[in-house]
C-alpha cells in the first residue's frame, strides 16, 4: 500500500513539474510577443518621427533656397543695367546740392537703374563720391560703373534764378513765408501740401530712417514740422516745384541725422522724432553751443526728476502765434506741445533745428541745474533749485511765481 502511494505520489509531481513547464512556456511565448508588439510598435513610431522630421527638413531647406535665390535676384537685378539691349537715350538733370540718395531716386525715376538702395550701396562700397550738378544723357544699358564716372564729370547746366536760406528756428509757416518771398512758391500751396496726409506718406516710404508714423499723429500740426532742414538752397527753375523744394530739405536734414546713427542708437530712450523734437527746443531756447549743451543738461536733469520741462517756446507754439513775453494766463493752454502741460518731451517738434542743437542732445554738458530763465534781454540765468529759480523769474520775467 505504501508502494501504491508512493508510485501515486510521484506520479502527480512529474504531472505537476510537466504543468509548470507548460504553463512558463506560455508564459514566455507571451512575453516575447508582448515584446514583439511593443517593438514593431516603436519602429513604427520611429518611422513616423523620421518622416516627420525628413519633411520639416526638406520644407526648411527649400524655404532657405527660395529666399537665397530671391535675395540672390532682388542683388542681382540692382546691379544690373535696366535693359542692356536698349538704345535709348534720356536727358536727366542733376541739381545742385543734390545728395547721393537724392541722385540715386532721380536716377530710379528716370529708369536709369533698377533700385536705389542698391545704386546707393553700390557706390559706397565702390567709393565713388564728388558727383557733379549738370545734364547728363544716360542710357538705360549703362552700367552703374559707367553711370557713376560720367556723373563726376559733369558742369552746372545754368545758373541758379533763385537763392532760398531756411535759418535755423524756424516753423513750415515761416519757411513757407521764405519761399513766397525769395523763390516764387505760393505759401497756401505749400501749406496745404505740408497737410496732405497721402503725400506725407509718400515722403515717409523715401525716407524711412528720417521719418515714421509718429508725424502722423493726430495732434501733431504739420507732420514735417522740424524735418526741413536749415540751410541754403539753389533753385533753377522759374518756378519750382514744391515737392523738389521738401526733397531737397529733406535729403539735407536725412545727411545730418544719418551722421549720428551709433549716438542715436545709444539713446535707447529716444525715436529719431524725439531726438528732432528736443533739438528743436535747445534751438528754441540757445543762442550758442555752450547753451545750447547746458540747457540739454538742465532738461535730461528734468526728465531724470519726472519734471516737466517748461520752457516758454512750446507755449509760444500751442497758441500758434509770436509774443514778446509769456504771460502766466499763457501757460494753461491744454496742449501737447505745451510742456507746462504735459511730461517729457512735447509730441513734436516746434520748429527745425541746427547741427550745434543737435549735437547738443547727444552731447550735453553735465550739470547740477534744473532751472533756468531766458530773460528778455537774451540773457540765461540758471539755477539748482527752485527757489533761486523762481527770484530769477520774478525779477527778470515780471511773473509771480509762488
Amino acid at each position: 500500500m505504501s508502494n501504491s502511494n508512493d508510485r501515486n505520489h510521484q506520479k502527480d509531481e512529474e504531472l505537476q513539474t510537466k504543468n509548470n513547464g507548460e504553463s512558463n512556456e506560455i508564459s514566455s511565448e507571451k512575453s516575447i510577443n508582448k515584446w514583439k508588439q511593443n517593438y514593431l510598435e516603436r519602429c513604427r513610431d520611429a518611422s513616423i518621427v523620421r518622416k516627420i522630421v525628413f519633411g520639416l527638413i526638406v520644407i526648411i531647406t527649400v524655404l532657405i533656397i527660395i529666399g537665397a535665390k530671391s535675395a540672390y535676384d532682388f542683388i542681382s537685378s540692382g546691379l544690373s543695367p535696366v535693359d542692356p539691349e536698349s538704345d535709348e537715350i534720356v536727358e536727366v538733370e542733376i541739381p545742385l546740392g543734390s545728395s547721393t540718395s537724392r541722385i540715386a531716386t532721380i536716377l530710379e525715376e528716370e529708369g536709369i537703374i533698377n533700385n536705389e538702395l542698391m545704386y546707393r550701396l553700390f557706390i559706397k562700397v565702390n567709393n565713388y563720391a564728388n558727383f557733379q550738378a549738370g545734364e547728363y544723357k544716360l542710357s538705360p544699358s549703362m552700367t552703374l560703373a559707367e553711370i557713376s564716372e560720367l556723373l563726376q564729370t559733369g558742369t552746372v547746366a545754368k545758373p541758379s534764378l533763385y537763392t532760398v536760406t531756411i535759418p535755423e528756428g524756424r516753423t513750415i509757416e515761416e519757411i513757407a513765408t521764405l519761399l513766397e518771398n525769395n523763390a516764387n512758391i505760393d505759401a497756401e500751396e505749400f501749406i496745404d501740401l505740408m497737410l496732405d496726409e497721402e503725400y506725407i506718406r509718400g515722403l515717409i516710404d523715401l525716407y524711412p530712417n528720417l521719418l515714421s508714423e509718429e508725424i502722423l499723429q493726430d495732434e501733431i500740426r504739420y507732420p514735417l514740422e522740424g524735418y526741413l532742414f536749415a540751410a541754403t538752397y539753389p533753385i533753377y527753375e522759374e518756378v519750382p516745384e514744391i515737392d523738389d523744394l521738401v526733397k531737397m530739405m529733406l535729403d539735407k536734414s536725412n545727411e545730418v541725422i544719418a551722421q549720428y546713427y551709433s549716438e542715436i542708437l545709444e539713446l535707447e530712450q529716444f525715436t529719431v522724432h524725439d531726438i528732432i523734437t528736443f533739438a528743436s527746443l535747445v534751438e528754441r531756447e540757445a543762442r550758442n553751443e555752450e547753451e545750447r549743451k547746458l540747457i540739454a543738461g538742465v532738461f535730461y536733469n528734468r526728465l531724470e526728476e519726472g519734471m516737466r520741462l517748461e520752457t516758454d517756446p512750446t507755449v509760444l507754439y500751442a497758441h500758434g502765434q509770436h509774443k514778446d513775453r509769456v504771460l502766466f494766463k499763457d501757460l494753461e493752454i491744454e496742449s501737447p506741445y505745451n510742456t507746462y502741460y504735459v511730461y517729457g518731451l512735447p509730441i513734436g517738434p516746434i520748429s527745425n533745428f541746427g547741427v550745434s542743437s543737435l549735437e547738443s542732445v547727444f552731447y550735453p554738458t553735465e550739470t547740477n541745474y534744473k532751472f533756468f530763465v531766458a530773460a528778455p534781454d537774451g540773457e540765461i540765468y540758471f539755477s539748482e533749485t527752485f527757489e533761486q529759480h523762481r527770484k530769477l523769474a520774478n525779477e527778470h520775467l515780471d511773473r509771480d511765481v509762488q
